[in-house]
């Protein structure tokens, strides 16, 4: 079974948001094709879905300045704007986004006392969210993501994608993710490379690859 995974795909990641990923929006209509002509069988998206006091929040640790580095459950936590509270508009999926063809979505980062960069498990690496034991349970046996941002929540969760359920073919999608630093990007693609994710575009998906 083939399924698309759509990471954190939403408006607080867009032109406009909260911790908006530069031309974050431009995903949205290869996202849309890889939903209409990739033939996939289930389409999943995670939804970053914070409490208004999640501790990665800047605001939340007195004197201290967005995208700095702080302190989070004793382990260096990169400080963020406010973004993705829950039942926020920036918390909702980008509107243009075909959402009635996601057959799962899965939240994360809903724990106050750490971060979630992964659809499937908290930075940690202690807590599950779930995910890995839905698609085993689906019969998946090849994974693409793709989504925001490629350096930390799309890398994320194909390597923990690659980790937890070695025997899927986890795929990256350059062309329909986007990321926050252009070296941060290379880094993150090739260290997915490393670990047996393979590097697509969805041109390849769409020719059948």
């Amino acid at each position: 079974m083939k399924c698309l995974l759509l990471v954190d795909i939403q408006n607080g990641f867009c032109s406009g948001g909260n911790l908006a990923v530069p031309n974050g929006e431009d995903v949205v209509p290869i996202a849309n094709r890889l939903i209409a002509d990739g033939g996939y069988d289930l389409v999943v998206a995670s939804q970053d879905w914070h409490p208004a006091d999640h501790g990665s929040f800047a605001s939340q640790h007195p004197g201290r300045n967005p995208f700095e580095m702080g302190m989070l459950g004793g382990k260096p936590q990169m400080l963020w704007p406010d973004h993705c509270i829950q039942a926020s508009r920036d918390a909702d999926f980008h509107p243009e986004l075909n959402t009635a063809a996601v057959d799962h979505v899965q939240r994360k980062g809903e724990n106050v006392a750490v971060d979630s960069y992964s659809a499937f498990r908290d930075n940690d690496q202690s807590a599950l969210t779930g995910l890995s034991d839905y698609l085993t349970g689906k019969g998946v046996d090849t994974l693409d993501v793709c989504g925001l941002a490629t350096d930390y929540c799309v890398k994320a969760s194909a390597l923990d994608a690659k980790a937890m359920m070695p025997d899927v073919d986890v795929r990256f999608i350059a062309d329909a993710s986007r990321g926050i630093d252009a070296a941060g990007v290379e880094a993150a693609i090739a260290e997915m490379d490393a670990a047996g994710v393979r590097i697509l575009t969805s041109r390849d998906v769409l020719s059948g690859a």
